[in-house]
């Protein structure tokens, strides 16, 4: 015997622990399409005829940003969506991503780009990770050259606000590990960003309260190629201890993930009047933005001789 969906005689296909519902495919569609639409006008409207960037790798979560931002904001003729993508030259992985990326962007019309480190920092992650000079694990060189890439490029076609997929687990995740590690600074500086820094292209996560599980459900049932390898380097990096830590919470407690943003919510406010913005300087190899003498990119690359 099927279980019947909560809102009307049809088959459920989900069942939401967190709220103790289930939904057919078509009103998990709407409900998916609800909360995105919430967090979309609670991080603020998109401005009339401007540029929206998405960051794209093809994984589901990006993909399904992608989707979501074409059938919102693809009709509007004042609004130009583009697709970006970062290859970080991770070879056996990062190619057959990038395909689905593009193959994505070129369906639906949009203009796409990929930038890679080997232009913009001038080695390939791999590269990196066979340095003898290297003193720290893949993904805090990776996270860094990333946001260098992304930031750099959006300046370059005049995007005015970038898209990424990150989802409630990767935000709530994110929160608890600045929590632990008594980052306060960073934690106000979490986005989504409401203020617009000079020379910071500011973020929006329309996906921020959308648990990876129904990002994952929603992109198979409306048929989306996605990629779905774990990347090789992922193994190193500690946030793995926090990811199942927050799983573990949310199995035995469900809404653990949602309390988490909605805590970091209601303090928001208060940690960036504790630490405001700074007035940001301009680096001098690469003019990014920076708090200090030299941008966190470029003292990598000084460290890893690249510059």
């Amino acid at each position: 015997m099927s279980i019947i969906c909560s809102k009307c005689s049809k088959p459920a296909i989900i069942y939401i622990r967190y709220n103790g519902t289930h939904l057919c495919k078509e009103h998990f569609i709407i409900y998916f399409h609800r909360r995105v639409k919430k967090e979309i006008r609670k991080q603020g409207t998109i401005p009339s005829h401007s540029k929206i960037g998405v960051a794209i790798s093809g994984g589901k979560d990006s993909i399904v940003a992608l989707q979501i931002m074409h059938e919102f904001y693809g009709k509007r003729k004042d609004i130009e969506i583009i697709g970006i993508s970062i290859d970080e030259g991770i070879k056996g992985y990062r190619n057959d991503s990038l395909k689905i990326a593009a193959d994505q962007c070129q369906n639906l019309g949009i203009t796409h780009y990929i930038i890679s480190f080997k232009e913009r920092i001038g080695k390939t992650m791999d590269e990196i990770m066979n340095l003898d000079n290297r003193s720290l694990g893949a993904c805090s060189y990776c996270g860094v050259f990333r946001r260098f890439c992304l930031n750099t490029l959006s300046k370059e076609l005049k995007i005015k606000r970038l898209i990424t997929g990150h989802n409630l687990d990767d935000m709530a995740q994110s929160i608890f590990m600045n929590f632990i590690n008594a980052d306060m600074e960073k934690l106000a500086r979490l986005g989504p960003h409401l203020k617009i820094q000079p020379g910071l292209i500011p973020r929006m996560m329309p996906l921020r309260v959308i648990p990876e599980k129904e990002n994952a459900l929603y992109a198979m049932i409306q048929g989306y190629q996605v990629h779905d390898a774990e990347c090789p380097y992922a193994i190193e990096a500690s946030r793995q201890l926090i990811k199942d830590i927050v799983y573990n919470l949310e199995e035995k407690n469900p809404g653990t993930r949602h309390s988490i943003i909605k805590s970091y919510d209601s303090i928001k406010e208060l940690l960036i009047k504790k630490y405001p913005s700074v007035e940001l300087l301009h680096c001098p190899n690469c003019n990014e933005p920076t708090i200090q003498s030299l941008c966190k990119t470029c003292l990598l690359k000084s460290e890893l001789k690249l510059i």
